[in-house]
C-alpha cells in the first residue's frame, strides 16, 4: 500500500487485489455507515451485499452505525434486508437508537417527565422501546394554526407540558415555525438550564440532539439534515445542545459498551470526514473513507480537512474480488 501525506495526516489510496487482500486480515470488525455507504438513495451500491455477505463467511463482525435519526432500528433494518444485505436488530446502532439509550442510562432521565420531539416515528420508537414518554413529533397534543405573526395561539392554556423535561431533535421532513416555537419556549423558560428532577413541574430541560449532519445524501442529491434542522432552535434559544451521534462520544461509547470489540482490530467505514471518519479518530480506530457518497479525494487533501482516514476506497464493491 502506498502512503500519501497531506496536511493533516497520512492515508493509503487501496487500489490492488493485494491492498483489498491486506485489509481484510488486518480486521475482525467492520463498522459501517449507510447512506453513500451501502446505498445512495433507494438504491443499493454495486457489489456491496455480496461483500458482507463474504465477510460474515470469513467470520467477520459487522456493525451498522448510522446518524440516520429518521428510522427506528427495526425500520432500518428492513431498509438493509431490502438492499439485500443480512442483518440483527442487535447490529444496528442509529442515531435515534442511541439518543433514547442516552436520555435512559446516561442522564438517566426521570420516568415521571416526557419528552418535547422535533423529529419523526423512527425516533419515537426508540424512545418507546426504553420507556421514555414524549409528545410532539408526529403527534402533538394540539392542532396550532398561527395568523401570520399573531403569537396569542402559542400562549394559549395548556399548550406547553410542564412535565416536559427535554427537547429532542432529530430531522424532520414536516418542521413548522409551531415546533421550533415550541421547542424553543421549552428551552427558555425559568430555570430550564438547571437540574432535571424527578417529582418536578418546569425546571430544567435538556437539549439533546440525534447528531449534526446539516445535510445527507440521496439519489436525488443532497438535502438539508439533522443539522440544519435544529440549528434554529438551538440559535434562538442560545443554547448548545447534547449531541449524540457521529463524531461525538455517546455514539461510540455505546458501541463498545455493548461489544468487546479490540479497538486495534476494528475499522469503521463511511463517506463523510466530518462525522464518521472523525467518529472513529476520536474513538481511537482505524477508518476508511469510499467516495461513493458525500466527500471527495479532493476533501482529503484539503488543508482544512476535518479527519484523515486511514484508508480511501473508491467503492465497497471494489472488495468482492478478494472478499
Amino acid at each position: 500500500m502506498t502512503s500519501t501525506s497531506v496536511s493533516r495526516g497520512t492515508y493509503q489510496y487501496l487500489r490492488s487485489e493485494e491492498d483489498y487482500a491486506k485489509l481484510l486480515d488486518r480486521y475482525d470488525n467492520f463498522l459501517f455507515d449507510c447512506d453513500g455507504v451501502l446505498w445512495s438513495g433507494t438504491e443499493a451500491l454495486p457489489g456491496v451485499a455480496s461483500v458482507l455477505r463474504k465477510l460474515r463467511a470469513r467470520g467477520k463482525n459487522i456493525l451498522f452505525v448510522t446518524n440516520n435519526a429518521s428510522k427506528s432500528r427495526r425500520m432500518l433494518l428492513e431498509r438493509i434486508q431490502q438492499a439485500g444485505i443480512e442483518g440483527a436488530t442487535e447490529e444496528v446502532f442509529s442515531s435515534a437508537y442511541a439518543s433514547a439509550a442516552f436520555l435512559k442510562n446516561v442522564l438517566q432521565f426521570p420516568s415521571d417527565r416526557k419528552v418535547f420531539v422535533v423529529g419523526m416515528s423512527g425516533l419515537e420508537e426508540e424512545l418507546d422501546a426504553v420507556g421514555i414518554s414524549h409528545i410532539g413529533g408526529t403527534n402533538p397534543a394540539q392542532k396550532v394554526v398561527m395568523n401570520g405573526l399573531d403569537f396569542s395561539a402559542l400562549l394559549a392554556d395548556g399548550l406547553l407540558d410542564d412535565s416536559v423535561a427535554a427537547v429532542l431533535c432529530g430531522i424532520d421532513s414536516d418542521l413548522t415555525y409551531v415546533k421550533m416555537a415550541q421547542a424553543f419556549r421549552y428551552l427558555t423558560r425559568p430555570g430550564a438550564e438547571g437540574p432535571v428532577q424527578s417529582g418536578e413541574r418546569g425546571g430544567g430541560c435538556y437539549f439533546v440532539c440525534t447528531n449534526e449532519d446539516v445535510t445527507f445524501p440521496t439519489s436525488q442529491g443532497l438535502w438539508p439534515g439533522a443539522g440544519s434542522v435544529w440549528a434554529g432552535i438551538q440559535s434562538s434559544s442560545g443554547r448548545t445542545p447534547l449531541i449524540v451521534g457521529k463524531p461525538n462520544e455517546p455514539m461510540i461509547d455505546t458501541i463498545f459498551a455493548s461489544r468487546d470489540f479490540d479497538r486495534q482490530r476494528t475499522i469503521m467505514v463511511g463517506d463523510r470526514l466530518n462525522t464518521d471518519i472523525a467518529f472513529g479518530t476520536k474513538g481511537g480506530i482505524d477508518t476508511m473513507l469510499v467516495l461513493t457518497g458525500v466527500c471527495t479525494l479532493d476533501d482529503v487533501r484539503a488543508e482544512d480537512a476535518p479527519a484523515v482516514p486511514t484508508y480511501v476506497l473508491q467503492g465497497l464493491g471494489d472488495l468482492d474480488s478478494v472478499a
